[in-house]
């Protein structure tokens, strides 16, 4: 069954129709894993939690660079280590030992095993905090 989204998600993705399906394809696999998970829309970013938080989606430029698609979504998840792909855009350690990765997804099919492994690890860790 297709995810759908309540009014404040589809107003967070407001003209964005492309953004609003690629977090909807990210939104169904994640409570498919986790269907415990709290959410918090905010003004920049749509926020998960276990109750503290694991990933968030933003639409967020998080550095400007040519050749980025029109529309796509930013994928955050917190890890205890720097992870080291090519699919990370920007990776971050926010505080000693804790480490935010950001991961821009443009297409559906980036919404994969990898992606939501690595979601898994980062729920995983926010819950042993």
């Amino acid at each position: 069954m297709a995810y759908k989204p309540n009014i404040d998600e589809m107003m967070f993705f407001d003209g964005k129709s492309v953004s609003l399906s690629l977090y909807e394809t990210f939104a169904e696999k994640l409570f498919a894993l986790f269907p415990d998970t709290g959410m918090r829309i905010q003004k920049t970013q749509i926020t998960f939690t276990n109750p503290k938080v694991f990933s968030c989606v933003s639409m967020l430029k998080v550095r400007p660079a040519k050749g980025r698609p029109k529309e796509y979504i930013t994928v955050t998840f917190g890890l205890g280590y720097q992870l080291l792909s090519p699919r990370i855009d920007v990776s971050v350690e926010a505080h000693p030992g804790r480490w935010t990765h950001h991961v821009l997804i443009s297409q559906p099919e980036e919404i994969d095993s990898q992606l939501m492994g690595w979601v898994r690890e980062a729920y995983d860790f926010s819950k042993n905090k």
